[in-house]
């Protein structure tokens, strides 16, 4: 049998998994994105957190959870390492006691990863980090379309007088011209807020905002479908913030909401982006030390080899 041009994920077979180094789903770990098609890549980032911190210790635990994952995805018959050149190219080393500096360094990280026509999916770390990727996308690809999955909106004007923050990054991508709003979309929303109005800001720059209550007791995959038409051509970020869905899956987070999406209904958004010129995803506020289960990061883990399997250039198996 002759051996793949593409790096595989290490077998169950080959090392037992509980064994072995972790990377994200047991690929090779590499230094630096050059001869890459994708990348997997950790953001041990937690300063703009507002709540529970410990998202720092996200990226090391997404990747413990990852080694059940097997190569092919069995529901949609996606085979990402039969077309893909993957590997985990490691932590961005941030600057643990300024803020500004690790937005910075997160940046130029990506500007790098870029450069090399590597696509990045992200192990964060807070929300916070999306703002710098984002930056570093708009120098390759201009604005962007969004799918933003959240219970939170992520569009203070500021926190503590602050206007970097977990809760900010949209309303900062928006105003630098990150993002097209009218290729936005934001689906989870939920829970308490300061003002009646907190998530009209969004709509009002023309971003569909999909609350949570209207997600409830129905697929997500229609939705999806219309998610696909407004975005269309160009180019998208996925951003899946772990606590988009409930508590009861994914209590491991900083700012957990009741009401929220369940596992299935991740799956159908992730799966429905199918078809988008993605160009990038992340993960982000999984804090491992809320789980003492580590299904939140097992989650997570999973929701990351669901995105690498709706890139473009994925090819799918067929019986």
């Amino acid at each position: 049998m002759t051996a793949s041009k593409f790096n595989q994920p290490l077998g169950g077979n080959e090392m037992p998994r509980f064994g072995g180094i972790a990377t994200m789903m047991r690929l090779p770990h590499v230094d630096g994105a050059k001869g890459l098609d994708v990348g997997f890549v950790g953001v041990p980032f937690d300063i703009g957190t507002s709540n529970r911190g410990g998202s720092r210790f996200g990226p090391r635990q997404i990747r413990a959870e990852s080694c059940l994952i097997r190569p092919y995805n069995m529901a949609t018959r996606a085979a990402p390492f039969d077309s893909l050149q993957v590997a985990d190219i490691g932590d961005i080393a941030i600057n643990t006691f300024n803020l500004q500096k690790s937005v910075a360094i997160i940046e130029a990280a990506y500007d790098e990863i870029l450069a090399a026509d590597c696509k990045p999916l992200t192990l964060g770390g807070d929300h916070t980090i999306s703002l710098p990727i984002l930056r570093a996308l708009h120098k390759q690809h201009g604005p962007v379309g969004i799918v933003h999955i959240d219970a939170h909106a992520d569009i203070n004007d500021h926190m503590f007088g602050e206007p970097v923050a977990h809760g900010t990054p949209f309303r900062r991508a928006i105003e630098e011209g990150l993002i097209e709003p009218a290729r936005m979309v934001q689906i989870g929303l939920r829970a308490s807020g300061y003002e009646a109005d907190d998530f009209d800001w969004p709509r009002s720059q023309g971003v569909r905002v999909v609350q949570a209550e209207e997600c409830w007791y129905r697929s997500l995959a229609p939705l999806m479908g219309e998610v696909r038409e407004q975005l269309g051509d160009g180019p998208v970020y996925l951003t899946f913030d772990i606590d988009g869905l409930d508590p009861a899956y994914a209590p491991g987070t900083g700012t957990p909401e009741i009401g929220g999406l369940t596992v299935h209904q991740g799956l159908e958004i992730i799966r429905g982006c199918r078809g988008l010129d993605l160009v990038g995803g992340d993960l982000v506020e999984v804090a491992p030390a809320y789980d003492t289960s580590g299904n939140t990061a097992l989650t997570a883990a999973n929701l990351l080899f669901e995105m690498l399997c709706v890139l473009p250039g994925v090819e799918y198996r067929t019986g």
